[in-house]
């Protein structure tokens, strides 16, 4: 990967933490939601997994793809699975 897009992605990932972080901090209660949203989008994941072999629609499991659950909840996997449609694997 080249060094411009590299650099790319991490002001992307950084500008979201951010966004996350000043969300949580605006809140009532930060530490619930960010731990409750992140619950969620693992629960997500496993029912994505469980029940996404039905359908073909599975999503490998990874630090990539546990973080982005935990860390953008069900918006993330969401993410995840067009991401996987739009760049199909063998």
């Amino acid at each position: 990967m080249s060094g411009w897009l590299q650099g790319i992605l991490w002001t992307i990932a950084a500008l979201t933490a951010l966004l996350l972080l000043v969300a949580a901090v605006r809140s009532r209660r930060p530490l619930r939601g960010i731990v409750t949203s992140g619950v969620q989008g693992l629960c997500a994941l496993g029912a994505v997994n469980l029940f996404g072999a039905f359908a073909q629609a599975t999503l490998g499991v990874s630090w990539l793809t546990v973080g982005t659950a935990f860390g953008l909840g069900i918006p993330g996997v969401i993410g995840l699975l067009i991401l996987k449609l739009i760049f199909p694997t063998a």
